[in-house]
């Protein structure tokens, strides 16, 4: 059989299957878009091309973006642009808690690009959002994901003082595969879910997220399970990675959904206290549901 022929059969096999082909809103989402138009901000909906948008922005539900939408970093599976950010922008404190208060959010979540040019990563910029938020909505509930923060006990401890219910980092994949996450470590990454868990004690929740359909391999996603359990961290993400374009890392597999099931499964009977693992789950999709059968 010739190369032409196989490639031609890879081609085929490979196109994006029934369960991966979501139903967009776009009168919804153009809603959400002036909203979040008028008052400057940036959503890691938009900015990292989510499949969800329609449903969320269609729900009123959006992870706010702080600290603009230019990342230090260039991870080979990320849209979120990468080069010389802006300085901090105060303004969005008030721009953000404004769009809260339109919106009725009960549950808001905020995330941020990796800002290695400033000391303390960005932490400051968290405290001061999700302060003011629960202030001026004193009836929402505030998650954060943040990045590493080249896990600086200062930033960790800052973001842990904001009032925030869940604080999430993402491992993202399996340790074979990190050469995808630039500046960053594995090893790293769990030292801050555990310093996040330890300051925070029974007042904060901890969470991450992976992404599947990298070439990884089931025992490898069980042993990240017992780290991130190890950690304390107990509200876990499973969702399949979808290349933003060609110009990323590839797609190796489109996981079935029994996968996911399974995975779900093997995590909850391990000691994870909630998980969502559908084809697109995100680490910020459905966020409100992580809280939602605590005591």
């Amino acid at each position: 059989m010739s190369t032409a022929l196989n490639e031609t059969e890879k081609k085929v096999n490979f196109k994006k299957p029934q369960w991966l082909r979501k139903k967009l809103v776009p009168t919804a989402q153009k809603e959400m878009e002036a909203l979040l138009g008028e008052h400057k901000l940036y959503t890691i909906c938009q900015e990292a091309k989510c499949p969800n948008i329609s449903e969320c922005f269609s729900k009123k539900n959006a992870t706010f973006l702080i600290l603009g939408n230019i990342c230090t970093r260039r991870c080979t599976y990320c849209n979120v642009h990468t080069g010389k950010p802006t300085e901090v922008d105060l303004a969005e404190i008030e721009g953000v808690t404004t769009s809260v208060l339109k919106l009725g959010l009960k549950f808001v979540v905020i995330t941020s690009p990796a800002r290695d040019d400033l000391k303390d990563g960005g932490a400051e910029q968290f405290y001061r959002v999700t302060k003011n938020i629960l202030k001026k909505s004193p009836g929402t509930q505030v998650e954060i994901l943040i990045p590493d923060f080249k896990a600086r006990e200062e930033s960790l401890e800052r973001v842990v003082q904001s009032g925030a219910v869940i604080i999430g980092h993402n491992v993202e994949t399996v340790p074979s595969l990190y050469h995808i996450r630039r500046n960053a470590s594995y090893e790293r990454s769990l030292q801050v879910l555990k310093r996040l868990k330890e300051l925070g004690g029974e007042k904060v929740k901890t969470k991450s997220a992976l992404m599947v359909g990298l070439g990884e391999k089931e025992e490898e996603m069980v042993q990240v399970f017992k780290d991130l359990l190890e950690v304390g961290c107990k509200f876990l993400s499973i969702g399949q990675y979808l290349a933003p374009s060609g110009d990323y890392e590839k797609v190796k597999e489109f996981v079935k959904p029994e996968q996911f099931e399974r995975y779900k499964k093997i995590a909850l009977d391990m000691g994870f206290e909630f998980v969502h693992s559908t084809p697109y789950a995100r680490s910020s999709y459905m966020a409100h549901e992580y809280l939602a059968n605590q005591k």
